[in-house]
């Protein structure tokens, strides 16, 4: 005769209520949170490459050149870059194609206004050293987590 024990009901349900006592609610709340990591600023800046009066546009040599020697100094623990094709109305009213270049900057946000006058100044030095009418910039709050 093969016996068998009927605590299946009896241990599944002291088991439930133990895990549900121990926290569950907390964790299943914690697993719905779509938050990932701390607060963090996310800058985003736009390089256009088209010069004015003819001359060439920026290479991507210059361009890694102003990477290496401008931004990477002031955010030295990482960026990303982005390879695009923008276009913009030019105050003659036409819209202008150009090879372009996005750089995504990513910092506490409890930094973002010391931050901020780093990507001015590199923003002022793209524009004066390659005759930009403007580099672009956009601010988000994020989380971010490494």
């Amino acid at each position: 005769m093969h016996r068998t024990s009927d605590t299946r009901g009896k241990v599944g349900g002291g088991v439930l209520l133990a895990l549900l006592g121990a926290g569950i609610p907390a964790l299943i709340g914690a697993a719905l949170d779509t938050r990932v990591g701390e607060p963090y600023q996310e800058t985003r800046l736009y390089f256009g490459t088209d010069r004015p009066g003819g001359q060439r546009p920026v290479g991507e040599g210059e361009f890694t050149r102003f990477l290496d020697g401008e931004i990477t100094p002031a955010f030295p623990e990482g960026l990303t870059v982005h390879h695009g094709r923008g276009q913009w109305r030019g105050r003659d009213g036409r819209i202008v194609h150009e090879t372009s270049y996005e750089v995504v900057l990513l910092y506490p946000e409890g930094e973002a206004q010391e931050r901020g006058a780093r990507i001015e100044r590199i923003r002022r030095t793209y524009e004066h050293r390659f005759r930009q009418d403007s580099v672009g910039r956009s601010d988000d709050k994020v989380s971010a987590g490494f």
